[in-house]
């Protein structure tokens, strides 16, 4: 499996193109204009990949700036944990409070839970629930690639904040421990925010990892 990250909207949030034997998901569409939209088209159109799956983290709105569009352009929703849909649900009012705008999502296609798996080309994830940043937060697990889309459970030197709505520190790092770093030092994690790492490097280096709340 190949993992392409785009970087997009002023939060700088990640959103990730996956694929394996021409065919692909997207994860965490956060365009948030026609021109980082159009940049995940063209990457996607340019190596010929077929979308099967538009996949959410959770449902924060920088997260979800997107959704519309390509659930537009690909012709299916999107797929995320139960517990986030009421973000999905206050998108409108959420954009207003940060003083950014959004076309309205769709209603999720479907949920996810965690042990399913989502599967194209001959790759196949794995979801696990890691919630504590949101509710619903989930990661998508590849063992073959040895990679973890970890949205906004874990970044490089950090972890996901807790001081919004139903956040929970204290189950935000179960989540950390239990499901992220319980998948071996070699893992590579692509975050929701930052540069990618590898989860050795955060239980060496990271201080809420070294020194957990």
């Amino acid at each position: 499996m190949q993992i392409q990250g785009f970087t997009c909207n002023p939060f700088q949030t990640n959103c990730y193109v996956c694929h394996d034997e021409g065919e692909a998901v997207l994860i965490d569409p956060s365009c948030s204009t026609p021109e980082e939209c159009a940049q995940v088209e063209r990457y996607i159109a340019d190596r010929e990949l077929t979308v099967r799956r538009l996949l959410l983290t959770h449902g924060h709105i920088d997260h979800i700036f997107g959704c519309a569009h390509f659930a537009r352009a690909f012709g299916m929703g999107f797929l995320m944990h139960r517990e986030d849909q009421v973000f999905i649900e206050q998108a409108d009012e959420l954009a207003k409070m940060f003083g950014e705008p959004i076309e309205t999502p769709p209603e999720p296609e479907g949920f996810l839970n965690e042990e399913d798996r989502v599967h194209f080309g001959n790759a196949s994830l794995a979801v696990l629930h890691t919630p504590g940043h949101s509710p619903g937060s989930i990661s998508f697990y590849d063992a073959a690639s040895q990679a973890v889309i970890s949205g906004d459970v874990l970044f490089q030197g950090s972890i996901g904040r807790t001081d919004l709505w139903r956040g929970d520190l204290p189950e935000l790092m179960r989540s950390i421990f239990e499901k992220i770093v319980s998948l071996g030092d070699t893992v590579h994690v692509y975050p929701g925010h930052g540069p990618v790492t590898t989860i050795g490097e955060e239980r060496r280096t990271n201080p809420f990892l070294l020194f957990p709340s």
